[in-house]
């Protein structure tokens, strides 16, 4: 069986060779998200938090049009550039996810493509977010 490939509507097309999800084996993977709006414009001069509400936007958006939903998420992997930004990052994130806390690994990294702060990848389950 060949995976399913998806890029949310309303959302940029990639720019390199992959897909916002992939889905195969039950589970959406959900390509490293970074704070790029819908028009395809990079958010490099806006503050950590703009940054990243609008990743936690992509990674909904692609889990969404994979056919999942926030509350599926089984592992969200968090990247970066400044460790400083942890406390905020956490803050927002806990609003995004509510009662849902998936397993998660935020990392340090020394830069990101564009000059973005903020990147995050997620695996969830693919089952419809209507059944248990």
């Amino acid at each position: 069986m060949n995976p399913q490939l998806f890029n949310p509507a309303g959302r940029p097309t990639p720019a390199g060779h992959y897909s916002h999800a992939a889905v195969g084996a039950g589970l959406v993977f959900v390509a490293g998200q970074l704070p790029v709006d819908a028009e395809g414009r990079a958010l490099s001069n806006e503050p950590f938090e703009v940054q990243a509400r609008q990743v936690l936007a992509n990674v909904q958006a692609a889990l969404e049009a994979a056919g999942s939903a926030v509350h599926q998420l089984l592992q969200v992997r968090v990247y970066l550039t400044d460790i400083a930004h942890w406390g905020a990052f956490n803050t927002l994130y806990a609003e995004w996810a509510g009662a849902h806390r998936p397993a998660r690994a935020v990392v340090p990294v020394p830069a990101l493509h564009h000059g973005l702060l903020i990147e995050v990848e997620a695996v969830a389950m693919a089952i419809p977010p209507d059944r248990p």
